[in-house]
């Protein structure tokens, strides 16, 4: 059973609980909650449940790879397309923080009332309030990496001093939520002592894997390699690769062994939709906006182990999704993929070549699509609706997973200079081992430089995962992979250039602090370079 972050009806208000005030001589109201009748024992982790929803969503996810270089918005007017062309501005609406800080609002505002509820197993509120601390670590570390400098508050302000708040400078930020995780994590259960309809729910494991982000963050790999080889040692409990990439991203397989945290979703009551702009009409998807970039194609190697312009290569020009990483075909939808459709117990042959036939799925042209332009669909992530009546999936959205804490081993270790065959194969070569590779080149530690091995095997494994764009940042490469023209296949006509991208190496690492902000509190000035005053 999948838990259901599903609050009672009237217990959301702008990301907080709707809670009034009274006295000995009001009534309380009998359609809203108060402070009076809302902190009971039946009530108390409604809020942290509200918590949770606030703190990721598969809009959250896709919205990130939007940013980044995996997938081309061919719509071309949403927000995160204006900030890859270089002209967003602090007015742009995709830079606004009200719901994050709402988060924040649920967060505080049970940690400040959880104590007083009568009744409630003392170790019941300690988990509690160890997963609104760190539902509210996750958020402000997603707030500093975007904006730098945030407004940082460790309960909830009154409106008067919210419009006198300065920023708070990211070192400060930073300090105080990793000594916050490092003092939660015992408060969190182990996976193996989560019951059955707690699954989704934070564990020590996904405590102690955002420790590790931080510190990638900020390249601390000491720190970063410390952290992810306890998680690896099974410390916070056991991880492993589950035996398929494909079957990683299966309904049927939800809440396995190599998954640390995730958003639960449930057909037919939970669901979200961006999928059906992502795959191909013939599965009944609709209008196309989100696709696949040929970037993100050639980033994937050959089953030998080679790269597609290397020389020596097993890749073929005439036949370019022959012979290549499986993990391509489960992650895009090419010209000539086959795809099974539960829902109709069918297997249907995409075309999306104008050559290969009419279709429904050829590449369109223009703005309000009902096809792909860049010649690609989403593969991953695609869980249909069994009974058809809509277009949304129910599949949950992987968060963190213990492939990512190979990978972040490995890069630590590389960066590190402590790199060799061991770390490489428990990393690097089970990774693709469990790809499907056999080849020696592909499975065995190549001599010389492999930071930028390192870098791709993050890419094609990680893709539409909605991490490439933090990546990017770390790694300080805007000019490399966002600058410049973003390209679909070949058979999509001329030079297969659709767009091209602006990437400000003053600017772009940060975003706006929402000019909306700025009018209401000036003292959150100055604001982010490259945005105006």
């Amino acid at each position: 059973m999948k838990l259901l972050k599903i609050m009672a009806a009237g217990a959301i208000l702008a990301g907080g609980v709707a809670l009034t005030g009274c006295n000995d001589l009001e009534q309380p109201p009998s359609n809203q909650y108060t402070n009076a009748n809302f902190w009971t024992k039946k009530n108390v982790g409604l809020l942290v449940n509200t918590a949770y929803t606030q703190l990721y969503s598969a809009g959250t996810m896709w919205g990130d790879e939007e940013l980044a270089d995996n997938l081309y918005n061919g719509y071309r007017a949403e927000d995160r397309h204006l900030i890859r062309r270089g002209i967003a501005t602090s007015s742009t609406g995709t830079f606004g923080w009200n719901g994050w800080y709402g988060g924040l609002r649920s967060c505080h505002t049970f940690l400040e009332n959880c104590q007083a509820v009568d009744g409630v197993d003392e170790a019941v509120v300690r988990r509690l309030k160890a997963e609104a601390r760190c539902i509210r670590d996750f958020i402000y570390f997603r707030l500093t990496n975007l904006y730098g400098d945030i407004p940082f508050f460790m309960e909830n302000p009154t409106l008067d001093y919210a419009s006198t708040l300065k920023r708070t400078p990211r070192a400060e930020v930073i300090a105080t939520i990793t000594e916050d995780l490092e003092d939660l994590i015992a408060d969190l259960p182990k996976k193996e002592e989560l019951p059955v309809d707690e699954r989704g729910r934070l564990t020590q494991a996904a405590a102690a894997m955002l420790r590790a982000r931080i510190a990638l963050m900020d390249s601390d790999w000491a720190t970063v390699a410390s952290w992810t080889k306890r998680i690896i040692d099974g410390e916070f409990g056991r991880y492993e690769l589950f035996p398929t990439y494909d079957g990683l991203f299966a309904e049927e397989n939800e809440y396995n062994d190599e998954v640390i945290l995730d958003m639960g979703y449930v057909q037919g009551v939970k669901t979200w939709g961006e999928i059906t702009n992502m795959k191909p009409p013939s599965l009944r998807a609709n209008y196309i906006t989100w696709t696949p970039t040929q970037s993100l194609v050639d980033s994937y190697l050959t089953l030998g182990g080679y790269t597609i312009d290397e020389q020596g290569t097993d890749y073929d020009p005439a036949n370019p999704y022959a012979n290549r990483d499986p993990r391509m075909d489960a992650t895009v939808i090419h010209d000539k993929s086959k795809v099974y459709d539960p829902v109709t117990g069918l297997t249907h042959t995409i075309f999306i070549s104008r050559n290969s036939g009419v279709s429904a799925d050829n590449v369109g042209s223009g703005a309000g699509l009902d096809r792909t332009v860049t010649g690609y669909y989403t593969r991953k992530w695609f869980s249909p609706i069994k009974d058809d009546n809509g277009y949304n999936s129910g599949l949950n959205i992987i968060m963190m997973r213990y492939g990512d804490v190979l990978l972040m081993y490995a890069e630590a270790m590389n960066e590190l200079g402590q790199m060799n065959s061991t770390v490489w194969d428990q990393t690097i070569g089970a990774l693709r081992a469990r790809a499907g590779f056999t080849a020696d080149k592909a499975l065995k530690m190549p001599a010389g430089d492999l930071r930028q091995i390192i870098r791709n095997e993050r890419r094609v494994e990680l893709a539409l995962e909605g991490l490439r764009w933090w990546d990017i940042v770390r790694w300080k490469a805007g000019l490399e992979y966002l600058n410049g023209p973003v390209k679909g296949c070949t058979f999509v006509g001329g030079d297969a250039v659709l767009d091209t991208y602006v990437f400000d190496e003053n600017r772009d690492y940060r975003w706006a602090v929402p000019q909306s902000e700025i009018d209401f509190n000036p003292n959150l000035k100055p604001q982010n370079p490259g945005y105006g005053a």
